[in-house]
């Protein structure tokens, strides 16, 4: 079900298996997003009147702002990326300048669309390539058929029939008569040609039904390589604001769509593999790309979503070294994007007005009343994610349908080994998880992945020689394995 079909609360409800609280951010979100759809409804006279309502996410590090992200990606069947602002500079210095997330943006809404298409047309591009393995199977067995009698005619030894051969299918005998047909029919030519045809259906009907039943999956088959399946031709072009990297990748990825154009060339592969590529060929081959293009453009500016994470580490003054040569100079680059401007892409002028922007950042440093007056307009939904406490914490290892401890069961059952938590173990490594972050960094729910490893070290190292095993981690078990990494967390503060 796509997130179209998704009202606000099932949208939350969807978020909640993965992310524990935050309620707050969740609702922002899953307003957002419907909104998208809601405006798509409006007449086209007050849909151009209805901006998004770009969203802040404020809140320390390890409580759930990425994640929300993620999920909403997987939700979304719009142009989605996520981008942290830390990657760009100003105009006028090396590095990635903003546009150049219009620009990625529109290439994952080329791909998106592209796949959908691919996934409308795959059964009869399926079909197309079953054919053409079918047609390339009984060609090669004729011509191996025949090579064979021509030697056993000329006693190199007697006639072989390929396997699969049944008693419909072409034989010594078959390529036999058009030798003494040609010598005592009226129309030697003719009697020759119907002969072969014969051989011919009869090879193709005995093939036809080996490839339904999927017994010929791992028989040789050539097969030729159309350079045309490339989706899209790649040209070179260079456009104004494109950075140094960009414009080295965009050479070559012209220099690598000449090689793909010149090496057109057959290749031997098992059945299985022919009808994977012949069935992309085909599919290729029945999409319009240009109505793919369009489409992507005008998905792109209607329903993007940009993801833009670590906007507090652009704040502030000037930066007297590394790539973040002046954090207001972005801002005052990202000010147009996100207010509405025109970016020009390899596939068209992308209009941003309509873009849903989603920020996000701890502001450890700083505060977003640090961000320029401009940028701060953009943004006129904020939302603050709280920090986890243990009850939070002891959540987040069991409830969530990707929970840690859920992770490491399925990893150890790979090798034989069922474990099980107990729920004292549970609460003992979320407290630990609290003690930790209030001693040293706060890095929320990210801890647990450094004490969840810590605590099953030793077993996750020895596991092949408990195949077979159940063991069940306690309380008593985790104190074991976490009274010495304590002290090392705290001594660690102290040394260089």
């Amino acid at each position: 079900m796509t997130v179209e079909h998704l009202t606000p609360r099932q949208i939350v409800a969807e978020l909640d298996k993965y992310i524990v609280g935050q309620t707050e951010a969740k609702r922002a979100v899953a307003i957002a997003l419907r909104n998208r759809y809601r405006r798509q409804q409006l007449s086209s006279e007050l849909r151009d009147e209805v901006t998004p309502k770009n969203i802040l996410m404020i809140g320390p590090t390890g409580v759930g702002k990425t994640e929300i992200a993620r999920r909403v990606s997987r939700l979304l069947d719009a142009p989605f990326i996520k981008v942290e602002a830390t990657k760009f500079t100003e105009v006028g210095y090396v590095g990635r300048d903003v546009e150049s997330i219009v620009r990625d943006l529109t290439e994952a809404a080329v791909n998106l669309v592209h796949t959908e298409k691919m996934g409308e047309v795959q059964a009869r591009a399926e079909q197309q390539a079953t054919e053409r393995i079918l047609q390339l199977l009984v060609e090669q067995r004729l011509r191996t058929r025949t090579v064979r009698h021509s030697a056993q005619a000329n006693g190199a030894g007697p006639v072989e029939i390929g396997p699969g051969a049944g008693s419909e299918s072409a034989s010594g005998e078959d390529l036999g008569q058009v030798a003494t047909m040609a010598a005592t029919a009226p129309d030697p030519a003719n009697a020759a040609r119907t002969t072969l045809e014969k051989a011919r259906a009869r090879q193709r009907r005995q093939v036809a039904r080996l490839l339904a039943a999927q017994q010929l999956e791992e028989e040789q088959v050539e097969i030729e390589i159309d350079s045309e399946s490339t989706p899209f031709a790649n040209v070179l072009e260079f456009m104004p604001g494109m950075s140094p990297d960009e414009m080295t990748t965009s050479f070559q990825d012209f220099l690598d769509s000449i090689g793909q154009n010149a090496r057109r060339r057959s290749r031997r592969v098992s059945v299985k593999e022919a009808r994977r590529i012949l069935a992309e060929e085909e599919a290729h081959k029945m999409i319009d790309f240009d109505a793919v293009v369009e489409h992507a453009l005008k998905r792109v500016q209607e329903s993007g979503v940009v993801f833009l994470d670590e906007i507090d580490k652009i704040t502030g003054p000037a930066v007297e070294m590394g790539a973040d040569v002046s954090g207001e100079g972005v801002q005052r680059d990202l000010l147009p994007i996100i207010e509405g401007s025109v970016v020009q892409t390899r596939y068209g002028m992308i209009k941003t007005d309509h873009i849903l922007f989603i920020a996000a950042g701890a502001f450890h440093q700083s505060r977003p009343s640090d961000l320029i007056p401009e940028l701060q307009g953009r943004f006129p939904l904020r939302v603050e994610l709280g920090a986890l406490d243990q009850e939070d914490l002891e959540a987040i290892l069991t409830q969530p349908e990707n929970a840690l401890t859920k992770q490491y069961q399925a990893l150890l059952a790979t090798e034989g080994v069922e474990i099980t938590f107990t729920p004292e173990a549970l609460r003992r490594m979320a407290e630990l998880a609290v003690l930790l972050n209030e001693r040293t960094e706060d890095i929320g729910a990210r801890r647990l992945h450094t004490i969840m490893e810590q605590v099953l070290e030793e077993l996750s190292f020895e596991a092949d020689t408990h195949g077979g095993e159940k063991i069940a981690i306690d309380e008593e078990f985790v104190n074991t394995h976490m009274d010495g990494f304590i002290e090392d967390e705290d001594l660690s503060r102290f040394i260089l």
